[in-house]
């Protein structure tokens, strides 16, 4: 019996028609600097949490995501290149504590890369189990 509510939830996930919408709204109108997601076990899907303003900082956005629990997120990083040429780009983050528990990190991995494929325009993935795995120093260094 565990193995079909395993196989259920690894390929089972639905992402709400909302997720998608939102993210086409921060990837092309800019509407939101962040969106976080969460899986809401009972039916089965991914929903929207929180959005992000498009004046919230990377502070703000850390500060969004549970300490305890696993999320995924995406974050609309503005930086300036050496070349000093204005750009962005979008982060996935899969956050998934030390501190959470085994079944919702097993629930999130097996369930992200297909909730990440319904993304187009993702261009940097980080995963990350402490605030240290994705601070700002990282970010930049990956968006370039």
């Amino acid at each position: 019996m565990p193995e079909k509510t395993e196989a259920n939830s690894a390929s089972g996930m639905a992402v709400k028609d909302e997720c998608k919408l939102r993210f086409l709204e921060l990837k092309a109108k800019r509407s939101y600097r962040f969106i976080v997601f969460k899986i809401e076990e009972k039916i089965q899907q991914v929903v929207v949490e929180t959005l992000g303003e498009p004046q919230q900082s990377y502070d703000d956005f850390t500060a969004s995501l549970p300490a305890n629990e696993c999320r995924y997120a995406v974050y609309d990083f503005d930086f300036t290149t050496d070349e000093n040429v204005q750009k962005s780009k979008i982060f996935f983050v899969a956050w998934s504590p030390d501190t959470s528990k085994i079944r919702s990190k097993m629930l999130y991995a097996s369930s992200k890369d297909r909730f990440r494929r319904g993304l187009d325009g993702v261009q940097v993935e980080l995963q990350a189990t402490d605030p240290s795995e994705m601070s700002l120093d990282i970010v930049k260094e990956r968006a370039f």
